[in-house]
């Protein structure tokens, strides 16, 4: 039994015509951790578990660890989740609901991850937040669900920060047969590494990350999203954080689920009618979720 669901396919009437087409949204917030991550981070603590792991072991105070937490108490595996001082009470306590240890390390992931990295023992498996294959071939379980309901995405629109989703997106399309389907992968300007890597011409890491939109605060994305780049069509799209935060405010009004800024950035360009894919017929973009989002924080962020 797999520790994700299948989620619905959803097609946005607002949405579309707002750009002149189809528009299909696969609604990952309903997953159980509130996040698509569960998809990939639920198939590799499986994996783990069957290889023997006991304990598992990972550096996010999002939606990754969050992920890690649910996997572990359905698989009634100990989790110790090492996060950084700036993750929000709320983070820690959605945490420590899952029944999961939370250490509190250093000012940044980069100084979490070191230290989580130093608990490991032999019987213990490490859960990185997005560079792992085996994540990516859990996220893309959620196009092998597209797919299956008769949609055929010829374009795909998602967030990006340190990739995982992207890969996931990109293995599912290519094991589907969807190959040459083009995907707009969208940051918010404080937290645009991908667009990074692709100016520089190779993964390279952003000074400082600022903004709202803190999920896709990766300094550095995983090589393979920027390979990705050199091997289908990949359109860099860069939103504000209000454009992130007001998508989130009219999808909530439109579909009635609450989604993060870092989610709220695949809607923004749409929202704001910023793309020109009226020659697409089937636009689906992946609401990946959000578990820490509330509505307060959203209409203070907004004034």
């Amino acid at each position: 039994m797999s520790l994700s669901i299948k989620t619905p396919l959803i097609e946005s009437l607002p949405l579309g015509r707002l750009n002149g087409t189809r528009i299909w949204m696969k609604m990952e917030a309903a997953q159980p951790s509130g996040s698509f991550k569960i998809r990939g981070i639920g198939y590799a603590c499986e994996h783990h578990y069957g290889q023997g792991a006991r304990r598992f072991i990972s550096s996010s105070g999002g939606n990754a660890g969050l992920a890690v937490a649910y996997a572990g108490r359905k698989l009634n595996i100990p989790v110790i989740v090492v996060v950084p001082e700036t993750t929000s009470e709320r983070a820690r306590n959605l945490l420590q609901l899952e029944g999961a240890q939370v250490v509190v390390h250093g000012e940044m992931w980069s100084e979490a991850n070191q230290r989580a990295l130093s608990l490991l023992t032999e019987q213990d498996a490490f859960l990185h937040p997005f560079d792992d294959p085996l994540l990516w071939q859990g996220h893309a379980s959620m196009i092998d669900e597209v797919v299956a309901e008769g949609v055929n995405p010829d374009a795909v629109i998602l967030s990006v920060g340190g990739g995982g989703l992207l890969a996931g997106v990109d293995e599912g399309l290519r094991r589907n047969g969807l190959d040459n389907v083009p995907i707009f992968a969208v940051e918010t300007q404080g937290m645009a590494s991908f667009n990074a890597a692709l100016k520089a011409g190779k993964p390279v890491e952003v000074p400082t990350l600022t903004g709202v939109a803190t999920s896709l605060g990766a300094r550095q994305v995983c090589q393979q999203a920027f390979d990705l780049s050199k091997k289908r069509t990949i359109t860099p799209v860069i939103v504000s954080d209000h454009e992130a935060v007001d998508a989130c405010l009219s999808f909530l009004d439109d579909h009635h689920m609450l989604i993060e800024p870092a989610c709220g950035a695949s809607l923004a360009p749409l929202y704001g009618n910023k793309l020109n894919i009226e020659s697409y017929k089937n636009v689906l973009v992946i609401v990946c979720g959000g578990s820490t989002a509330t509505v307060n924080s959203l209409i203070s962020f907004v004034g």
